[in-house]
């Protein structure tokens, strides 16, 4: 089984997961266009997802970084404790900002994949055969 990429507006390529091709390709009553339009539209959420989350990722970090440089920067103006124990408490916090931000990268992710397994269930809700006909 392969996956089909995808070319969002956005230009990037997305790949379907290999679920979502069988799922679509045996939903009765969808003519070829319509599983091809359905692919995309799956395609695109997953796309939008990732890229939301990355710039959510991006942003929190850059945030984070940004407010700890002006807090260093304004205790140095103070000059209430000695530079070295300065330069050691910033390396200490930034560690903490690498874990940190690999723990959100990593909750940003699982966001992504719960989306996708959303728009998988949401799929399968609407082309089910209905028990009236």
């Amino acid at each position: 089984m392969t996956t089909e990429p995808v070319t969002p507006e956005d230009g990037t390529l997305a790949e379907l997961s290999p679920e979502t091709t069988p799922l679509v390709e045996t939903t009765p009553l969808l003519d070829n266009q319509l599983k091809q339009e359905t692919k995309d539209l799956i395609a695109a959420i997953q796309t939008k997802a990732a890229s939301e989350a990355q710039k959510a990722g991006e942003f929190a970090r850059e945030s984070y970084l940004e407010t700890v440089r002006k807090a260093r920067e304004e205790i140095e103006n103070l000059n209430l404790f000695e530079p070295d124990r300065i330069d050691e408490a910033i390396k200490r916090v930034q560690n903490e900002v690498e874990k940190d931000w690999t723990t959100i990268a990593k909750e940003i992710g699982g966001l992504g994949d719960r989306l996708n397994e959303a728009a998988k269930a949401a799929w399968a809700a609407l082309t089910a055969p209905r028990s009236d006909q």
